[in-house]
């Protein structure tokens, strides 16, 4: 299970999500054609797992301090390293090579090419900081066992930059200023209380923004002063609402946040540090998810969740004018790419002299490239080729929003990928796809499993069901303390969704889920022992009581049991909810995947489930990677996972299920 949004990065953070690290948010919203029963001549080929995980997934960016290289991640060799590739265009150079551990670049130094590069150990999710210098020589910021510390902000002269650690306390983060050249350090910020996180430092390191998360739907902002060292209360509130951190404008006189209190999407707003008075920014139809700043303010850039599509808008903010982007609709930007039916663009970065962006493009059938842009011109250059040059982009398929009514009436989002060649009469299996969290969201991105999938003839539903997020505050709460129930409710009227459709073989729908999904996963085979046809189980929770117990002492444990039930207090509902105290149930074939490293589902929550299912005679499969945590980040271990997947569907599943054996 992923806690991949712990307590401490959102008051609408969500538990148990797989950290998809190669992934955008892109599709298309259609439901037109879903009755026809035309017959496809595409795919021309199926793809093996190996040529789909040929595409590369890149990640960040960061300019140099010329703006002459840009600043990303990349697993082009099979596992993240960090690269600096020129504006210009050209081959990357590899900062890192690391080919045991993921490594993600953070940022350039503003002065010279020296660079700020994380990770972990093997998955175990405690990240430390490292500077490698300009001969490649690289220093550990921040040594010493079991911590976890994350970059935070550079001050706006570059001389200093901010790190969050919890090396002197495991629940509480401290914040620290760093020399930009000598690397000594001094204490800015000391927290004595695991309900505050500190979300980022002002850049003339005066203040240092806190979150305080009362529950997983409920937070505060406080305001902490560098001089006075007290901190003050921003958003005293009645009632259930979000507050999260947005940034402080470069001038230093206004902390912009987004909340969702009054009203049921995040929206814009900023506390004027002077006055002490709070405006509305900005509001929109959906949630607001962030906004930014260019170094002196000259621009500012803000995404927007569209129905699970990200969309960004740059302002100058001298004349409040949108800056307009390059359309790319309708042309190829190479030969291994299709047009795109729609652009998306995400990750905005500016230079810091202001006279160029950096932005991702991505759709369905096209993984996130890197462009760069001169401001105030169109003149576009893209400077990766992300696609496996295996895969003809026209094989892939188009994501696709639908909806259905849930037993109780309540509508229910989700992501369709339809094979080309599913009809009418060539029906096709399925498979719900259950997103982590559960305060996560399926969005319409290029997910290369949701594409091998397809290729292969499965239709794929991402589920959004009650519990996640983008759809509105009273839809994401309508989970809580109801995992096992109307959430998996919303599951099995999903699978009357697709059996519904005329392309689908309604005796031939499995589940299919990560994280929180796999528990999902493991409660429908449990608790609706007779609905899916099998069930695939990516690093699920099968026992709530161990994985709540046993959660890190720097997450907020109240807000998880606020969300799924106290261990100490409600201990009956949790046993009741659990698929593993109720394993005798399950009947139909189940695959299982787990990371020995998670520290997030611990391994066994994997391991006594597959003990128990096979005590029922069902068949089971059981993957177990050693060098891997929450998450799969090395391509071998995709490789192995995915078509590990594929192959127990095609036995279990994808075969005709009413022909004689």
């Amino acid at each position: 299970m992923n806690f991949s949004r712990p307590r401490f990065t959102s008051a609408a953070c969500a538990v148990i999500v797989l950290a998809t690290v190669v992934a955008g948010v892109s599709g298309v919203t259609a439901t037109a054609h879903l009755g026809k029963a035309s017959v496809s001549t595409r795919p021309s080929k199926h793809y093996s797992i190996e040529q789909f995980l040929d595409t590369e997934g890149v990640v960040g960016a960061s300019f140099s301090y010329d703006a002459r290289q840009i600043l990303f991640s990349s697993n082009r060799t099979g596992i993240f390293n960090a690269y600096a590739q020129p504006v210009a265009g050209g081959e990357p150079t590899a900062i890192t090579k690391s080919t045991t551990d993921a490594v993600f670049a953070v940022s350039f130094f503003p002065t010279d090419d020296r660079v700020l590069i994380t990770r972990d150990q093997a998955g175990n999710e405690l990240n430390h900081v490292y500077v490698i210098e300009r001969d490649g020589a690289e220093k550990d910021l921040t040594p010493g066992e079991q911590l976890t510390a994350s970059f935070t902000s550079w001050a706006s002269d570059g001389k200093a930059f901010h790190l969050r650690t919890n090396e002197r306390d495991p629940r509480f983060f401290d914040v620290y200023r760093y020399d930009a050249t000598s690397y000594t350090r001094t204490l800015l910020y000391r927290n004595d209380s695991p309900a505050y996180y500190p979300a980022g430092v002002s850049r003339d390191g005066k203040w240092v923004p806190l979150i305080k998360t009362n529950t997983w739907n409920d937070s505060d902002i406080y305001l902490w002063s560098a001089e006075t060292k007290e901190a003050r209360h921003l958003t005293p509130h009645e009632g259930v609402a979000s507050y999260e951190i947005a940034e402080f404008d470069p001038a230093g006189k206004h902390l912009y946040y987004r909340t969702n209190e009054g009203s049921e999407f995040m929206r814009l707003k900023r506390y004027a540090l002077a006055s002490g008075k709070h405006q509305e920014v900005e509001k929109a139809r959906w949630d607001i998810l962030f906004t930014n700043f260019s170094l002196n303010a000259k621009y500012r850039v803000t995404g927007y969740n569209e129905d699970g599509r990200e969309t960004i808008k740059v302002l100058d903010t001298a004349s409040g004018k949108p800056i307009p982007m390059p359309d790319l609709r309708g042309r190829s930007v190479s030969a291994s790419l299709a047009p795109l039916p729609e652009d998306r663009y995400v990750g905005v970065t500016f230079s810091r002299d202001e006279t160029v962006m950096a932005y991702y493009v991505n759709d369905a059938r096209s993984p996130s490239n890197l462009y760069v842009q001169k401001l105030g011109t169109h003149a576009t250059k893209r400077l990766t080729d992300t696609l496996s040059k295996h895969i003809d982009p026209t094989d892939l398929v188009d994501s696709e929003v639908v909806r259905f009514k849930s037993f109780d009436g309540l509508e229910i989002p989700n992501v369709l990928y339809k094979p080309h060649q599913a009809t009418a009469t060539a029906k096709a299996p399925a498979l719900v796809w259950v997103h982590g969290g559960p305060m996560a969201q399926t969005t319409r991105s290029y997910r290369a499993v949701f594409q091998y999938l397809a290729n292969h003839g499965y239709v794929v539903l991402g589920i959004n069901s009650r519990g996640s997020s983008g759809y509105g505050k009273t839809f994401v709460m309508a989970d809580d303390q109801k995992h096992g129930k109307e959430p998996l409710l919303d599951c099995v009227e999903a699978k009357k969704y697709l059996a519904g459709l005329p392309y689908v073989d309604p005796e031939r729908i499995g589940i299919i889920g990560d994280s929180y999904g796999g528990y999902v996963v493991l409660a429908a085979l449990t608790y609706h022992p007779d609905v899916f046809a099998v069930g695939v189980d990516i690093f699920g929770v099968s026992n709530w009581l161990r994985t709540l117990e046993s959660m890190p002492a720097w997450w907020n444990r109240e807000g998880a049991y606020q969300e799924v039930g106290d261990p100490t207090k409600q201990r009956d509902m949790l046993v009741a909810i659990s698929p593993l105290f109720h394993a005798e149930n399950i009947r139909k074939p189940v695959i299982v995947v787990q990371g020995a490293n998670d520290s997030r589902v611990v391994k066994a929550e994997s391991d006594d489930i597959v003990a128990a299912v096979k005590k029922n005679g069902v068949p089971v499969e059981y993957i177990v990677f050693d060098d891997e945590g929450h998450g799969f980040r090395k391509k071998t271990n995709q490789i192995a996972a995915y078509g590990a997947i594929l192959k127990f569907l095609d036995t279990h599943l994808k075969r005709d299920r009413r022909a004689p054996q």
